[in-house]
């Protein structure tokens, strides 16, 4: 379940031509489906509305306006069902906040480890030498 579902007001649909192979149908039937929603005049919180304007995605135009198109089924309603699902999983992504990751410093115990790896790597490659009079 989504934080923050939207709703089907906010969000316009129109049907238009898919583009593609699929015979005369493909040039009789709109089965396809954009979607067009305005981020700012929508009802999400506000920070939210600045994550997802933030986003570099070509979907998002000059406007505001997020512009996502379906095509993948043969039928509008699932088209428009789909449609409506990538938007969710959009706005879901830009609810995510990633942790701020603070530096550390290697233990001592682990300097001290990797530094007898790279000590008895070196002696096993100085012993691949040519065999000679030592």
């Amino acid at each position: 379940m989504s934080r923050y579902p939207l709703k089907e007001a906010e969000v316009e649909f129109s049907a238009i031509r898919a583009q593609g192979a699929g015979g005369q149908n493909v040039n009789k039937v709109s089965s396809a489906v954009q979607l067009r929603f305005d981020v700012m005049a929508s009802s999400l919180p506000e920070a939210l509305k600045l994550r997802l304007l933030a986003r570099a995605d070509t979907r998002l135009n000059s406007a505001g306006v997020l512009v996502i198109k379906a095509q993948q089924y043969r039928s509008q309603i699932l088209n428009r069902a789909d449609a409506l699902l990538r938007l969710q999983q959009l706005v879901d992504e830009a609810c995510h906040v990633a942790k701020v990751r603070h530096a550390t410093r290697p233990t001592l115990g682990s300097r001290k480890r990797r530094l007898e790896g790279k000590a008895k790597r070196g002696n096993i490659k100085a012993l691949r030498g040519r065999v000679g009079d030592t």
